[in-house]
């Protein structure tokens, strides 16, 4: 798998970005992080279509877009891998997670998107997002491999 994170905002050193690149560097699969951000003093919706834009650009071309929305899917962890396994075997194994800014995603970006995730009905901050989803991408890794990171 080839998994790119494109988050909206820099992570300044503290304890999210730790756990993150703790979860990065537990991973075989190649992932990376693109970071984005519109410097620009703009109204909310203005700001959301900027940062859409700079995420479209930030994915890989073909990637599959997964778009993280509290109102997406909630999937457990094993759907979750089976979802990546099952884009990996039919030969889409680029994926891009969409991790929108404080105001959340513009509505065009989760229109476009193939798939639209949440990761619970809670909210998170978007900084804690980057690491719970790296666990997750580390705990599908495992699952589909068959390592004793995750038991039914």
């Amino acid at each position: 798998m080839d998994i790119t994170v494109i988050a909206v905002g820099r992570a300044r050193r503290g304890p999210e970005r730790a756990l993150f690149e703790h979860y990065l560097g537990r991973l075989r699969w190649r992932v990376t992080l693109r970071e984005v951000e519109e410097k620009r003093p703009l109204g909310t919706e203005a700001l959301k279509r900027s940062e859409a834009d700079l995420i479209r650009r930030a994915s890989p071309d073909g990637a599959v877009l997964v778009a993280l929305d509290e109102r997406g899917d909630s999937l457990t962890s094993r759907a979750f891998a089976e979802q990546l396994g099952v884009w990996r075997d039919s030969g889409r194994a680029k994926v891009a997670f969409a991790i929108g800014g404080a105001d959340g995603l513009d509505p065009t970006l989760r229109a476009q998107a193939d798939r639209v995730l949440s990761l619970g009905a809670m909210t998170w901050p978007h900084m804690l997002v980057r690491a719970l989803l790296a666990e997750q991408i580390y705990r599908a890794e495992q699952i589909l491999s068959g390592g004793p990171y995750h038991r039914d």
